[in-house]
């Protein structure tokens, strides 16, 4: 399997629920022929440089995928016959290189390993956080103790300083 990237235009008056029914079915393709979907990218609604029947907006989204050559055929023949998408380019990666599926595999897994330290990271630093808080305040409360058994000692030195003086 090769690994390409395809970036589609559709009409930017479509909405969200047609925008993501088109992409899932996009990916349904691919993975129709044992392909498999590396990252899907939304770039969201962009001004295009010319008028594209008759739209000067379109809702961009960019795919990377391995999959064999034949699903490019017939994944390009539904962008043709579909009027909601404007334009479309697929550009082929990594020439005359091919892609196991395994390397696909193996890297989705890394990424989620990455992604998982990350939030253990996060949640880590929000628990220190959290007792540095908690921690702010038993350090006032122990201060206020401690102001109050000074103010408590410093009393009977000043009492027993006064008797001496007398």
């Amino acid at each position: 399997m090769r690994h390409y990237e395809t970036t589609y235009i559709l009409r930017p008056n479509l909405g969200e629920e047609k925008f993501t029914e088109i992409i899932e079915r996009t990916n349904a393709i691919i993975e129709a022929d044992n392909g498999s979907v590396i990252d899907i990218d939304r770039w969201g609604i962009k001004k295009l440089a010319y008028e594209i029947k008759k739209e000067t907006q379109g809702y961009y989204i960019c795919m990377n995928y391995a999959a064999p050559g034949s699903t490019i055929q017939e994944m390009e023949r539904i962008f043709r016959i579909d009027d909601n998408v404007l334009r479309y380019l697929t550009i082929k990666l990594d020439k005359g290189k091919e892609i196991d599926q395994t390397g696909v595999e193996q890297e989705k897994e890394r990424i989620a390993a990455i992604a998982a330290a990350i939030v253990a990271e996060a949640e880590e630093l929000a628990r220190q956080n959290e007792d540095a808080e908690n921690g702010d305040d038993k350090a006032e409360e122990k201060a206020e103790e401690k102001v109050a058994i000074s103010e408590e000692s410093d009393t009977p030195k000043q009492e027993q300083q006064d008797d001496s003086a007398e």
